[in-house]
């Protein structure tokens, strides 16, 4: 296999950082935001009125005050509809607003998804602060309060509904390499071998249109991006835990090429005009470089890179794991 070193990068589209940033910061979250939710049905839209906040936590510690605005999002356990945001009011702990969020959606929907509604101190030059949030839950809402209502902001704490609601979903796959003894012109005896890549089954995957998908799973070595090192596995329809048992082999491979390559597996939602990404997989020692050349996709994760490690010294046995799936920076050839 011959591997090409130019490669460029491209962030993958769909980020979710905003619903669901690494880090909420030390702010001490304290204070209420006062609003009411309606439902329009001769338009078919589902109202907030976010009337104001009372006695928030200080972002700004040097001015004293902060400059607060507020998020809303309407998501379920599978997708979320975007968000809708107010102004942000500068300078106070107590902004008042008198904005309506609105969101186009049919009642059947709206009782399948909860409300969450944050508030946040906007960083013009850095990242936002969270300064707390409220969850409601649709499916339980009395939809006759169309009242102005208090709610106490909460902290966001690692084990709430917004940690667990957006996940990409998981891979259950397997590698072995099996070493080969070839001839060629040049030498008399070359070692040589193929990594197999065993896509078993995904799970859970997350809906990127619509309430349904139709996953598949692309395949390639890095640094190669070249067509020929691109595979896939057949669409699977209508299922958010598709059954693949798909081996891929890639040969060519000397034993000192496996610490320098990295296996990207990714899962796409099938549309007939653009395919839709869900997320993905990095199979490599994550070590940042590609022979002695830094490069982003070097990235695994710990347990992406445990399971290659695994690999390594299985001498030719399979190594298996179910992996998250998450956002790649994706390697694009440079080469014509």
């Amino acid at each position: 296999m011959v591997f090409s070193l130019l490669c460029q990068y491209e962030q993958v589209s769909g980020s979710i950082s905003s619903l669901y940033p690494a880090d909420f910061g030390d702010i001490e979250v304290q204070g209420s935001i006062h609003l009411a939710v309606n439902y329009i049905q001769n338009l078919g839209e589902f109202h907030i009125f976010v009337v104001h906040c009372r006695d928030l936590a200080v972002a700004d510690t040097k001015k004293n005050c902060s400059d607060p605005y507020v998020k809303c999002y309407l998501l379920s356990e599978k997708t979320h509809l975007g968000k809708r945001k107010t102004t942000v009011k500068k300078k106070t702990l107590n902004p008042t607003y008198n904005e309506i969020l609105k969101f186009k959606i049919i009642m059947e929907v709206l009782k399948t998804l909860f409300l969450n509604i944050s508030v946040w101190q906007n960083n013009t030059f850095g990242r936002n602060s969270f300064l707390g949030e409220v969850d409601l839950d649709m499916s339980i809402w009395d939809f006759s309060n169309t009242h102005i209502n208090e709610y106490t902001l909460k902290a966001r704490v690692k084990d709430s509904f917004l940690y667990t609601i957006y996940s990409r979903g998981q891979m259950r796959v397997a590698l072995r390499f099996l070493p080969q003894t070839s001839r060629s012109k040049r030498t008399s005896r070359m070692e040589t071998g193929e990594v197999q890549i065993w896509v078993k089954d995904c799970k859970n995957l997350p809906p990127v249109r619509g309430v349904f998908i139709d996953p598949f799973v692309k395949c390639t070595v890095l640094p190669d991006t070249s067509r020929k090192s691109r595979q896939k596995t057949r669409v699977v329809k209508r299922t958010a835990n598709p059954m693949f048992n798909h081996t891929m082999v890639y040969d060519g491979f000397r034993s000192e090429d496996l610490r320098e390559t990295c296996v990207e597996i990714t899962v796409w939602d099938h549309d007939r005009l653009s395919s839709h990404y869900i997320g993905g997989l990095r199979l490599g020692l994550g070590t940042g470089k590609s022979y002695g050349v830094e490069v982003l996709w070097m990235d695994s994760t710990t347990d992406e890179a445990h399971l290659w490690q695994r690999m390594l010294q299985s001498d030719g046995e399979w190594v298996e794991d179910a992996l998250p799936l998450r956002t790649l920076v994706r390697a694009k050839s440079m080469s014509k």
